[in-house]
């Protein structure tokens, strides 16, 4: 369930080209403060996954709902205390 979440979250990712050659930025549109820069298309993509994980956790630690992607939804259940 959260591999898939994240490959279809990473799939809607889109990238550009810095001006003047400085690297690359990426987002996933869907997810607001998802985002990354590095020198490399591979090494943006990278830190673009690694900052949405990092967003998926954040989210469970403080029950945050999640927006579906492509058909994949996080849900997160409370134990019952």
């Amino acid at each position: 369930m959260l591999t898939a979440y994240i490959r279809a979250a990473m799939r809607r990712a889109t990238y550009d080209l810095l001006p003047d050659n400085e690297g690359f930025y990426g987002e996933i549109p869907l997810i607001q403060g998802v985002y990354a820069n590095a020198d490399t298309l591979d090494a943006c993509r990278d830190e673009l996954q690694s900052v949405l994980e990092g967003w998926i956790m954040l989210g469970l630690a403080l029950g945050h709902p999640f927006p579906e992607i492509d058909g994949q939804v996080l849900i997160v259940q409370r134990d019952a205390a």
